[in-house]
């Protein structure tokens, strides 16, 4: 069941992240931000580079290099869950965010050639770089997978 919870997941992940960009394509002009709280504006930004924009200018090589990677993360998640036992909780929850949100980047890399970001919060001038739900997730999900490197073995253990 966790299996099946973890794959159903990802792809409301990948649902929720491709219905965002595409609201975010079809209300948004480029780069005009749209203040939505006094440290949060959407503003439609094109991501042809990695996270925090690394490698945007490399003249694009980079798209299917990303791709590749992004490819072969996915599959290594897919086969990952696959194998997950019913009490690996935080796992399935880590890698089910990790993988739709990878799966929402793979899609506007192949498709697009950028990644769609338009989630800008900010501080006063001192922006941080855009983002989507896909970036989210990804982040929401490293997150559980160091609570569950970090706590996961010993409450297994103690479930066994």
């Amino acid at each position: 069941m966790i299996k099946f919870l973890a794959f159903l997941l990802a792809l409301v992940i990948l649902g929720l992240d491709q219905w965002t960009k595409n609201l975010a394509e079809a209300l948004l002009n480029y780069n005009v931000p749209v203040e939505v709280l006094p440290v949060l504006d959407f503003t439609l930004r094109y991501n042809p580079g990695a996270a925090f924009s690394f490698l945007a200018d490399a003249g694009g090589w980079q798209r299917w290099f990303f791709t590749v990677i992004a490819g072969a993360v996915s599959i290594v998640l897919v086969v990952w869950i696959s194998k997950l036992k019913p009490n690996e909780k935080y796992l399935a929850l880590g890698l089910s965010l990790v993988l739709g949100g990878a799966l929402g980047n793979l899609y506007d890399r192949i498709i697009l050639g950028h990644v769609v970001d338009f989630i800008a919060f900010h501080w006063d001038t001192a922006y941080f770089p855009a983002f989507n739900i896909a970036d989210s997730a990804i982040s929401i999900g490293a997150v559980f997978l160091i609570i569950d490197s970090l706590f996961g073995q010993s409450a297994s253990k103690s479930n066994d």
